[in-house]
């Protein structure tokens, strides 16, 4: 028998995704489903499937923990069908189909997340999200050589990075002068050192201006995707951070896709804004 189900098509800053509904909590996505679904050619195409689900019907204890405060959850999955804690686009696409579809009433709400609650406000340009709190991978050897792990994109030489947790991994590189963001290829993961077992997301950024940087992503589970929330937040802090004013001044982030802003907030943490499109409904087979 044929087994059909909804979904909606969106992006932020064409980041884009699969958002399959689960009020029931009865869909159990296989990592071969969430491939097919996420193919460009055979299936739908995104970097990342979303189900949507009562936080009450999550499998893992520290979400259903949040559904207290936070009625709907992320299931975020990466393109090869591998769980990951959290999305900054996909926050925004998500909030936008809550929105839509009279899930969540207001114009600020929580969402659950492998990551924890995340807080989500209406605003012009889209949805800002409060992403919660952040962390060096090593704040002390940050502080004492600028960086704390070693990246070779393909066909480079090592760089230096700065490595982030924002409830998932990332390394960020400021590339040197006489390196051009155009110019890497990202059609394969960077080489990182010392290995990372779990994989980790690097951004590539150029600076542009004050509080102004231009950056591109290959994410783990997926590869070069247009644009990487989380990353944009990772890429503004570390630049924040070796431009020595690490003050609450909002970053503006521009990606192949579009442009973010973030904005650093008190208590180590950072809220991330943006646009959100739903472009397409349908159904598709499982």
């Amino acid at each position: 028998m044929t087994v059909m189900t909804r979904f909606t098509k969106g992006h932020g800053t064409e980041n884009d995704f699969v958002l399959v509904p689960d009020p029931e909590g009865t869909l159990e996505l296989t990592p071969a489903q969430v491939q097919r679904l996420a193919d460009r050619r055979a299936g739908i195409g995104g970097d990342g499937v979303i189900r949507i689900v009562p936080t009450r019907h999550a499998t893992e204890d520290s979400v259903r923990a949040q559904a207290a405060q936070a009625e709907w959850f992320m299931d975020y999955r990466n393109a090869d069908g591998s769980l990951a804690e959290m999305c900054g686009n996909g926050t925004r696409v998500f909030a936008s189909f809550l929105v839509r579809e009279g899930m969540v009433h207001g114009d600020t709400f929580d969402i659950a997340t492998r990551a924890g609650i995340k807080h989500v406000r209406v605003v012009p340009e889209g949805f800002a999200v409060d992403l919660g709190p952040w962390r060096y991978g090593d704040e002390q050897g940050a502080r004492r050589d600028g960086f704390d792990i070693m990246v070779r994109p393909r066909h480079g030489k090592p760089v230096p990075a700065l490595t982030f947790d924002l409830g998932n991994p990332h390394a960020v590189v400021m590339l040197p002068d006489g390196i051009e963001l155009e110019n890497l290829d990202l059609t394969a993961p960077p080489d990182v050192q010392p290995a990372q077992p779990s994989g980790i997301n690097v951004e590539f950024v150029k600076a542009v201006g004050p509080a102004h940087i231009a950056m591109r992503v290959h994410e783990r589970g997926v590869g070069e995707t247009r644009s990487c929330g989380t990353g944009a937040a990772a890429a503004a802090l570390a630049t924040r951070f070796w431009s020595g004013v690490e003050d609450l001044a909002p970053w503006r982030v521009d990606v192949p896709g579009g442009t973010l802003t973030v904005t650093p907030l008190a208590g180590n943490r950072v809220e991330l804004s943006g646009p959100a499109e739903l472009v397409a409904d349908g159904d598709v087979s499982l």
